[in-house]
């Protein structure tokens, strides 16, 4: 079977590699260094199971920066294109998955596309009829940064969304299933078909929820910081309650990354004339939180703030939307001479902060380093650290 994705971020990689396990992949990215780097089995973004993937496995996968070849004769052409937020739309900007779907049309009218990008909750039944293309299918993905791969080997579920009066679009989706799968390592995967709309509902709900544990278990700590109670001790207690459980309780500097952030604003979007009070208080908790965290580094930093680290998480090379940039922004806003450690960049310059990545002079200049998470390159200097890191993990 040939597919075609279109985007090779997290998602659209990860995808690339898991069906070329026993399908003809092809993978289309407008960035040629990318592509090049997929042809030669290295893996252009931080993940421990593509690289693997990559360099160890027999897959039939090629990439390419040619979208009309790639799509032509296509059985399935998934589209894992970005869509960032839009704070002056209040929407995401869906403008690279139309250009898929437009040039999907005109060069193989009989493939069925599959949405995998997150969009607003209603986009994919306006967009078949906008662009009199029906043939469209949305599947919402659960991926974590630098999991992205094993989270679709050994995936929590598989949702597939058609539109229920279309019985060929029926028989698409569940063999879109099928491929999903085949692919993984996971056996029986709960597995669910939806109407269009409420598949994109399942994707925007869950990981709103997520941040809403984010920012619950933040805000517990805000609590226990400033009444000068031990956080770990209060949650630890908390999540043994089986209904609580572990999950993302480990305190930040707020949610950040590539969903959490857009997600939970687009769907607060969707929420318009619609009565609500919880969707809302997450975004301004996620807002209150950084404010905080920025006013207890300013009452213990006299000079300089070195910031150790944008990325997100361990493991991930993504600093898009991270919590601590915001935090600087604050600072900076101050008056504090902010300096960076970040490996990942080569620039000595990030948005007009100043980049140090000699470990050893970036901590002589900084009075406080603050952390979003804290590594054992930083256990010589914890006198100087601000972090709200209790369990050492993500």
């Amino acid at each position: 079977m040939k597919i075609a994705v279109a985007g090779t971020g997290y998602v659209g990689l990860s995808l690339s590699v898991l069906l070329s396990q026993h399908n003809e992949v092809h993978a289309v990215d407008l960035v040629k260094s990318k592509v090049d780097l997929i042809n030669s089995r290295k893996s252009p973004i931080a993940d421990k199971e593509l690289e693997e993937y990559l360099g160890g496995k027999e897959l039939h996968l090629t990439a390419t920066t040619d979208g009309d070849s790639a799509y032509r004769g296509a059985d399935f052409v998934i589209i894992s294109t970005p869509t960032n937020y839009d704070p002056e739309k209040n929407y995401f900007d869906t403008s690279s998955v139309e250009s898929v779907i437009k040039q999907v049309k005109t060069v193989s009218p009989a493939s069925t596309i599959v949405i995998k990008s997150t969009i607003p909750v209603g986009y994919t039944e306006n967009i078949r009829k906008t662009l009199d293309f029906p043939n469209i299918l949305f599947s919402p993905e659960f991926l974590r940064e630098g999991h992205a791969l094993f989270d679709n080997l050994y995936p929590s579920r598989i949702v597939v969304g058609y539109s229920k009066d279309d019985e060929t679009l029926k028989s698409k989706a569940e063999l879109f299933a099928q491929l999903l799968h085949e692919g993984a390592l996971k056996q029986d995967i709960p597995t669910l078909y939806t109407h269009l709309t409420e598949a994109e509902a399942i994707k925007l709900f869950s990981n709103t929820y997520l941040a809403l544990r984010v920012a619950y278990f933040n805000e517990l700590d805000t609590y226990a910081e400033v009444r000068k109670l031990t956080t770990k001790e209060i949650i630890d207690g908390v999540c043994l309650d089986p209904r609580i459980g572990q999950g993302y309780n480990n305190p930040s500097f707020g949610y950040g990354g590539y969903c959490l952030p857009k997600d939970t604003k687009q769907l607060l979007a969707n929420y318009k004339d619609v009565p609500n009070n919880i969707i809302g208080a997450i975004v301004a908790a996620n807002k209150t939180r950084k404010e905080y965290i920025a006013s207890r580094i300013m009452d213990r930093a006299p000079g300089t703030v070195g910031v150790f680290r944008l990325t997100m998480k361990a493991g991930s090379d993504n600093f898009r939307q991270s919590s601590i940039q915001d935090v600087m922004h604050i600072l900076s806003e101050h008056g504090k001479r902010i300096i960076i450690y970040e490996p990942v960049l080569a620039a000595q310059d990030f948005s007009g902060y100043e980049v140090v990545n000699d470990i050893s002079s970036f901590k002589r200049q900084s009075d406080v380093i603050i952390a979003n998470r804290f590594t054992k390159e930083l256990q010589d200097v914890t006198d100087k650290v601000y972090t709200r890191d209790l369990y050492f993990r993500d």
